[in-house]
């Protein structure tokens, strides 16, 4: 006897791919899993094998096909979530002919420097793409590549994202979808096509580039993948989108309002509204969603990476580090850091920029340091909330999900810099699970993405500490000024 039917949603990530099977509950079933390495070996660098991660992203739905089979779960289709801001070039017979660029690769830094120091044309790029003129950026990115090195693009005939490169070898064909390209830099916000003055920027031509379809598009796989994976020729492989608008989707983060916030390694906070646009300072991004809705917000590069640090530069192992940090009152007794180890995204957009002690005693120790780290990524959040509702988009909850919850401190010090609940959604299945519900709809099955998010279950609150969400308040207008201040330092 058959059991519900699944969608696998295929969640291609930066070190690893998911596979998650779920039903049109948005019940998530089963996970699996393959890994892949993240080559950093050159400054700056932060490339992926493209080949790899096609082959990792087969190798974990054939395992997850395996199970439906073994379990009776017709599988209805297939969707897609990825990593935002890759690259790659592909040469005339469809193959890399580059590494894939991830976000975090820096080394377009100097071309992103000398694009933003003519403010008002980046602030039109900005403002017409809703991307930000930043090293993550796939225009600048572009830019640096076209310009200067010609060791690594002298074989490339077209250019296009890590996921695109991957989904064609499951539909043979040469596509996109408008959240992933909404996030390129080079895609318009207003008409959804590629936007000539970034493309001039970027130094290409937009054939050199996918063609863009809806995320809800779905396509036929091909036989080649459909064998070795076990699954029929045909079945809808559905295009899907970038897994910061997905993540809001697999949270339940997509009424009017409803934030959602992640904490791994770096962090991120998004709201979903139902039109495109950002800041009038352009301190946000606004990504496509599907069916009309986009997400505003803004990414923070050090999220829980700062604990780690904290823990290396102790010698403590860091549960047991946080631990102590959670027993020093809000405030860490005077202390404040400025959290910048690997430069800042949101709001600043300053790769360069530089961290900080301010208020550093003789009394204060690793907990008390760790505490200021925590309590300062909490407020770069919040200052992505600020600017979030400066563009008119209200958050008036906050749906929260990521390793870093499993310490209380972080969940307390966020709680208390944005003043309001955090609804934790660590069960819910991320972004994977938004490619699964995103599916369902494009199959018919979920009648709005408004009733896909009222499936998602939740686990918990965290209410904010009054005397504590006082203090970061009155503390938060100072991290802009010790922000401008350290930013101004030619150390």
């Amino acid at each position: 006897m058959s059991h519900a039917p699944v969608v696998l949603g295929i969640d291609l990530g930066t070190t690893a791919t998911k596979v998650v099977a779920a039903g049109s509950d948005a019940r998530v079933l089963h996970q699996t899993e393959r890994g892949y390495p993240l080559r950093t070996d050159e400054s700056g660098e932060a490339v992926q094998d493209a080949v790899q991660v096609r082959d990792a992203a087969i190798e974990a739905l054939a395992e997850c096909v395996a199970w439906a089979d073994e379990r009776d779960h017709p599988v209805a289709g297939l969707s897609f979530s990825t990593a935002m801001h890759t690259l790659v070039g592909l040469d005339s017979a469809g193959e890399p002919a580059t590494p894939a660029f991830n976000w975090a690769d820096t080394r377009a830094a100097e071309v992103a420097k000398r694009l933003r120091s003519d403010w008002d044309a980046a602030a039109a790029l900005h403002r017409a793409t809703g991307t930000p003129v930043h090293t993550q950026s796939v225009m600048v990115k572009l830019a640096w590549l076209t310009g200067s090195r010609a060791d690594l693009t002298r074989d490339v005939v077209r250019w296009c994202a890590l996921k695109d490169f991957v989904v064609a070898a499951f539909v043979d064909e040469f596509v996109t979808e408008y959240s992933l390209s909404s996030g390129s830099g080079l895609q318009d916000m207003a008409t959804l096509r590629w936007h000539e003055p970034a493309l001039e920027v970027a130094g290409i031509r937009a054939d050199q580039l996918p063609e863009i379809h809806a995320p809800t598009d779905a396509l036929p796989l091909k036989s080649q993948v459909a064998k070795a994976v076990g699954l029929p020729e045909g079945l809808p492989v559905v295009l899907g989108g970038g897994d910061g608008p997905l993540a809001n989707l697999g949270v339940g983060a997509v009424g009017p309002g409803v934030a959602a916030l992640s904490l791994g390694t770096s962090g991120a906070l998004r709201v979903t509204r139902d039109r495109p646009g950002v800041d009038d300072r352009c301190r946000t991004f606004s990504y496509a969603m599907a069916d009309g809705l986009w997400v505003i917000g803004g990414a923070v590069s050090n999220g829980a990476v700062v604990a780690q640090w904290a823990s290396e530069a102790f010698g403590v192992d860091v549960a047991d580090l946080l631990d102590e940090a959670s027993e020093v009152p809000a405030g860490a007794e005077g202390l404040m850091a400025l959290p910048y180890l690997l430069g800042e995204r949101a709001p600043w957009w300053e790769p360069g920029l530089t961290g900080a002690f301010v208020g550093l005693r003789r009394s204060h120790g690793r907990a008390e340091m760790t505490r200021a780290v925590v309590e300062g990524v909490a407020q770069q959040l919040a200052l992505v909330r600020d600017a979030v509702a400066d563009s008119g988009a209200e958050v008036r909850a906050v749906r929260a999900t990521g390793g870093g919850f499993r310490s209380r401190v972080w969940a307390d010090a966020i709680a208390a810099a944005l003043d309001i609940d955090l609804e934790l959604a660590e069960g819910s299945g991320g972004s994977g699970l938004g490619a699964v519900l995103l599916g369902w709809r494009a199959l018919g099955e979920l009648d709005s993405l408004q009733r896909a998010a009222d499936l998602v279950r939740l686990d918990g609150k965290i209410a904010p500490d009054p005397a504590a969400a006082q203090l970061m308040a009155r503390r938060r207008p100072l991290v802009d000024q010790l922000h401008k201040a350290l930013r101004d330092l030619a150390l």
